[in-house]
This record gives structure tokens, C-alpha cells and sequence, in this order.
């Protein structure tokens, strides 16, 4: 009689999953935020004891730290293609940033570039990029014909820091506020609609990219009095470069502070222990270090010397990586191994258990195994 109850019941009520060993896993959703020219050095958990990010910290305590970070190139536009793709942007035509008379002309990340983000839209994540894109502003390009479900943000590389255009609905909206705060509201709301899972999300802040600010009061105020350390470099202008480095960090605060936003709903929402959250930067960046400022194309500001300096120096390609894998990465975990963005293709799919398609050509390894703690032959 128990038997018959229970067929009936299931033939009642098909999606019903039973408890124990056969039932099937759920799947992971994932949470990648992308901050635009953090270097490595900007961050606590990195080192930094005057910069304040309390919440990147924290995730370090909680997930994995890698040492050895980098992103295959120190310029914007062909960093993120291979952050998406596993290809060098040689491969997809973007070799460096995408400038607004070349993204009019139609440069942009080609359909047979491959996006991780379309492999998992594929296998049935809701997929959302909120935030910037920075890969072509043509409608070919645009991030809902590159694996996107959903996109709140601006296609092209730069905004303001405060009351921005964005598209919203498909439509340039004029908005009032904070950059970093509206794009977190957004990116919470979309979570929110899709907390059924599974999904992925893809959150670009514009922080802390040139100009720095204006930043809310709340993320100027713990440097206003700061006497910052700055790089030792001949014929640099201390005071000016210790201004920049002040604004540097307010506006890598305002990320900080919506990041804490992030977890708090995470952890209301109980979704915490079944989301993977990915934090990083799409290249590194300087503020004096060798004499010069910004990222790739960097330009000389110490004296003597003028014009630009293209460079490969590590601190113009070191990244932030950090990566909170709930009950499977140990918390606290720091990884030496070396690591590129081009490998976060082969490695999210790893981690998510989505198959790689076999007819797609990529350049990236999958340090999913590191983040397990099980030893695999790496690069040196």
C-alpha cells in the first residue's frame, strides 16, 4: 500500500526529488565582480595597510587568494575578451582598448568568439551582466548576442562616476546617484528574480577607472587625512601623486562597500552557501610605480621624461583574484600557482560541471583542481 501511495504521488507531482545519494545535485550559481584598473596592490588581503577593503578581505578569509594572478594583457578591451573567450585578443581581432571612433567603425568581440557565458547559458543558467562591457557597441556585439540574458550598463568604456547614463530595458536612462550603488542595486535585483537558480551574473564595476571621482562622502572620508605611501621614484610630484592615491582608494571603497551590500543580501537570502563568487580586476595599474601612471599605455609623470610608455611591468598586469567556494574551497586558502584571466573559461565551466564544447579552440587551464586542493601538473 506504501508502495502504491508513493508511485502515485510522484506520478502526481513529476519534479518532486527524493533525498539521498541519487538525487541530483544542485548547481552552483556564480557571481563574477570585475573592478576596472585594481591592481593587486590595492587591496589588504594583498598587503596594502592603508587602503580600506574590509569586504575583498573578507572574502579572502573566506575563499582562496591567488599570489600569482595576471591578465593576459595590461589594456582593457582584449583583456576582458580573453577573460571571456580563452583566446588572446590577437585571436579575436581586439588588440587593444576599443576606442569610440573604432567601436562606431565595428570592433567588437567576433560570434565565433566564444563566451563562457553562452556555454552556460546553454546548459540552462540564467545569465546577467550588469555593469560595463567595453567589446563593441554595434548591436552584433552587444552583450545579449554574447551570452547574455540580461544587460543593465554601458557598452562603451568609459562613465561618470556619479548620476551616469545606463541602459536599462534596452533604453539610455539618465540616473541619479552613485555609479557603484546603482549598478549593485541592479545586480541584487536580478539576483532576486533568478534566486531559483540556477545563475550566473556578471557584475563590471567602472571603479576605480580615471576619473576617481566624485565618490560619496562615505568613501572619501577615510582618506581625507591619510599621509599615503607612494612608490620611490625620481622626479615624481609626491603631493600630486599622493592626491591621485588618495582618490584611488575612496573609489575602490565605493566598490568595497556595495560588495558588502553583496554578501549581506547573499547571506540573508540563504543564498551564500550555494553561489561561487569570483572577484578580480581586468588589469593591474599604476600610480608612480616605475615613473609612470595608469595601466598599458602608461604615461611618463616623472620628470625628465615624457609621452608614453607601453610596459609589461608586473604591477600593469598583476590582478586581484579571489575566489569563495562554499564547503569546497578551504577558507583562508592562498594559491601561489601562476594564473591567467584566459583561464577562467576552461576553469568556470569546470567548476560548475558544464562540459567544454568539443569544436571550440581555447587558450586557458583549468585551475578548478587548485581551488579543491588537488595537485595537478601547472605552468611555472
Amino acid at each position: 500500500m506504501r508502495t502504491l501511495l508513493l508511485i502515485a504521488v510522484l506520478l502526481a507531482c513529476p519534479t518532486l526529488v527524493l533525498a539521498g545519494d541519487d538525487a541530483p545535485k544542485k548547481k552552483w550559481n556564480l557571481i563574477c565582480i570585475v573592478t576596472d584598473d585594481q591592481a593587486a596592490w590595492s587591496v589588504g588581503a594583498y598587503g596594502n595597510k592603508e587602503s580600506r577593503t574590509a569586504n575583498m578581505d573578507r572574502l579572502a578569509r573566506e575563499g582562496a587568494r591567488f599570489t600569482r594572478a595576471f591578465t593576459a594583457t595590461p589594456v582593457c578591451s582584449p583583456s576582458r575578451a580573453s577573460y571571456f573567450t580563452g583566446r588572446y585578443g590577437t585571436q579575436v581581432g581586439i588588440t587593444d582598448w576599443i576606442a569610440p571612433k573604432e567601436a562606431e567603425a565595428g570592433v567588437g568581440l567576433p560570434q565565433g568568439a566564444l563566451t563562457w557565458m553562452q556555454v552556460l547559458q546553454r546548459a540552462g543558467w540564467r545569465t546577467g551582466l550588469v555593469g560595463k562591457w567595453h567589446l563593441g557597441v554595434q548591436a552584433q556585439f552587444h552583450p545579449t548576442k554574447c551570452g547574455f540574458d540580461g544587460f543593465t550598463g554601458f557598452l562603451g568604456g568609459g562613465n561618470t562616476p556619479m548620476n551616469p547614463t545606463l541602459e536599462v530595458n534596452g533604453k539610455d536612462t539618465k540616473l541619479q546617484g552613485s555609479l557603484p550603488d546603482l549598478l549593485t542595486d541592479d545586480a541584487i535585483e536580478f539576483i532576486k528574480k533568478n534566486k531559483d537558480g540556477p545563475f550566473a551574473l556578471s557584475l563590471h564595476f567602472r571603479e576605480p577607472h580615471l576619473p576617481y571621482g566624485p565618490t560619496p562622502a562615505i568613501d572619501a572620508a577615510p582618506f581625507k587625512d591619510l599621509d599615503p605611501t607612494i612608490p620611490k621614484f625620481a622626479g615624481l610630484n609626491v603631493k600630486q601623486v599622493k592626491n591621485w592615491t588618495r582618490d584611488y582608494y575612496a573609489s575602490i571603497h565605493s566598490v568595497d562597500r556595495n560588495l558588502g551590500r553583496l554578501l549581506a543580501f547573499l547571506d540573508e537570502s540563504g543564498l551564500a552557501e550555494n553561489t561561487i563568487l569570483l572577484f578580480t580586476s581586468d588589469h593591474g595599474y599604476m600610480i608612480g610605480h616605475h615613473g609612470l601612471n595608469t595601466k598599458g599605455n602608461a604615461t611618463w609623470i616623472a620628470e625628465g621624461h615624457k609621452g608614453r610608455r607601453p610596459n609589461m611591468f608586473d604591477v600593469s598586469l598583476q590582478v586581484p583574484l579571489i575566489i569563495r567556494w562554499p564547503k569546497v574551497v578551504r577558507p583562508g586558502a592562498t594559491i601561489d600557482a601562476m594564473v591567467s584571466n584566459i583561464d577562467t573559461f576552461a576553469t568556470v565551466l569546470s567548476m560548475l560541471d558544464v562540459p567544454r564544447p568539443m569544436d571550440y579552440e581555447q587558450e586557458g587551464m583549468n585551475f578548478a583542481p587548485l581551488l579543491r586542493g588537488n595537485p595537478v601538473a601547472w605552468r611555472n
